[in-house]
């Protein structure tokens, strides 16, 4: 039986259409109201910015429209093609693009400036679904785990080249995903251990402690890697006396040896700590050897990356990241204020956002807007528009929008009848969700300004474009749910 336009009409969900339209029109006001200059009065001019985005929205709706025409079986057939040809246009891109900020990530035609890791994004989830969808997929074999990592880490190195490295790390979204297709929660637990050392050990690396010879940040670090082991034991290999000699051992030695340097000879207790974390190395490989668990060989592989990833992170800040992302970090962190330097637009963003109040200024009344006292105000910082000029009231149904999005997402993922369809759902919603989370918190000033834009707020044709493929796209696979 023929699957008609009006089938695909009738079959669509509508619920997740109205939040998409109530969203941009909400977006649209919100880039007039932080791009409006006094005087101005057309609104719809290509002159100006509120123009301009009012032609992407047209865009974006017609490209909506073609994609949800298209067979849903074609996303599934060219997948791997979209995606071979999205990682050869950012290979190039660095020697197409122009200096604009001090990345080479735009590629101009004629007037109009579009940036190509918007659109990877759309084609790696398409290349995951579909090589996730073949038979006996499992998270758990490495042929299957390596390659999917793979093609997740490549358009991402990709992007780091282009010096874009926000952009970068939204493909880090992907790992949620991941985890509902089954990856291992102790991979996801690792992740958070990461951010932990990296948050414990960067922030309090200057600090010594009363000794003056041991730094607060890697004794700490160092101590949970012994008392996180000795947990996982506990959790994987269900050993109490185990626990408790690696606990006995490890954190009664470390504040013995704190004690003896606070009193007696002062020394760096880290040294010590490295020594116990290795005799823990060798204590639980001889455990998987003994016992013929290999369980004592993961936790022992956890500790050795928890050490390298102590050393490798101190390297990346201080040597890899650009000095303006460390300064970006340290204001986060609480390391340094500079007010007047990285720590600005965050500054600006919360007072404009505090000015605000209940119920806001009202439309084009926004005066740290309109003064232009917050920079990128129509673009990564368009949130602190929205607080100001709309007030708290204002800024919850933004957001309540936005979470009526994410979960409307996971209903319909859930509902799908194959894996590449509910794959590729909740690729969406990682997306989605990490440039929410990402973005309100760095206006906030909860996380770091690594400049990503607001879905369907921030102004530019590419990020608009980019997420309406990635939602239309997932619209036109569930409509076609029912095909077959």
């Amino acid at each position: 039986m023929a699957y008609t336009n009006d089938s695909i009409w009738k079959s669509v969900d509508w619920m997740t259409i109205c939040i998409y339209l109530m969203l941009v029109i909400f977006g649209w006001f919100s880039v007039c109201g932080a791009s409006y200059d006094y005087g101005e009065i057309d609104f719809f001019s290509f002159d100006t910015r509120a123009g301009r985005q009012f032609v992407w929205i047209c865009c974006s709706l017609g490209l909506g429209f073609i994609l949800m025409m298209l067979e849903d079986k074609l996303y599934d057939m060219f997948a791997y093609i979209l995606y071979g040809a999205m990682l050869l246009l950012l290979l190039v891109t660095p020697f197409l693009a122009e200096d604009t900020k001090g990345s080479y990530s735009w590629i101009k035609f004629g007037p109009v400036s579009l940036q190509p890791a918007e659109f990877a994004k759309f084609a790696t989830a398409l290349a995951l679904a579909k090589f996730m969808n073949v038979y006996g997929f499992t998270m758990s074999k490495l042929k299957y785990s390596l390659p999917i990592v793979g093609m997740v880490l490549l358009p991402m190195l990709l992007i780091i080249l282009q010096r874009e490295t926000g952009s970068a790390l939204v493909y880090l979204a992907f790992f949620f995903m991941f985890y509902r297709e089954g990856m291992p929660g102790s991979i996801l637990f690792a992740g958070i251990c990461a951010v932990v050392y990296f948050v414990v050990g960067i922030r309090f690396d200057n600090e010594l402690m009363a000794d003056d010879c041991t730094s607060i940040g890697e004794f700490s670090v160092l101590l949970l890697i012994v008392i996180l082991s000795a947990l996982l034991v506990n959790s994987y290999c269900k050993k109490a006396s185990v626990v408790w000699y690696i606990l006995g051992i490890g954190v009664g030695g470390t504040l013995l040896a704190l004690l003896f340097s606070y009193y007696v000879i002062p020394f760096d207790v880290t040294w010590f700590q490295y020594g116990l974390c290795v005799a823990l190395l060798f204590y639980l490989i001889f455990l998987s050897m003994r016992e013929r668990m290999r369980n004592y060989f993961y936790i022992a592989l956890f500790a050795i990356g928890s050490m390298g990833f102590l050393f490798s992170a101190d390297y990346v800040f201080n040597h890899v990241l650009e000095p303006h992302q460390q300064i970006r970090i340290k204001v986060v962190l609480g390391m340094e204020e500079d007010l007047a330097g990285a720590g600005y637009n965050v500054n600006q963003s919360k007072i404009a956002i505090g000015s605000g109040g209940l119920w806001g200024k009202g439309f084009l009344n926004g005066t740290q807007t309109k003064l232009k006292y917050v920079p990128e105000q129509d673009t990564d910082f368009i949130f602190c528009t929205v607080g100001e000029e709309e007030g708290f009231i204002g800024s919850a149904v933004v957001l309540l929008l936005f979470t009526g999005l994410i979960l409307r997402l996971i209903v319909v993922s859930e509902r799908q009848h194959t894996r590449f369809a509910r794959v590729y759902g909740y690729s969406v919603l990682s997306i989605f969700l990490f440039h929410l989370f990402i973005n309100i918190g760095m206006v906030l000033g909860l996380t770091p300004v690594i400049g990503i834009p607001l879905p369907f707020f921030s102004y530019g044709g590419s990020s608009l474009w980019g997420f309406t493929i990635l939602l239309f796209v997932f619209l036109r696979i569930d409509a076609g749910r029912g095909k077959h």
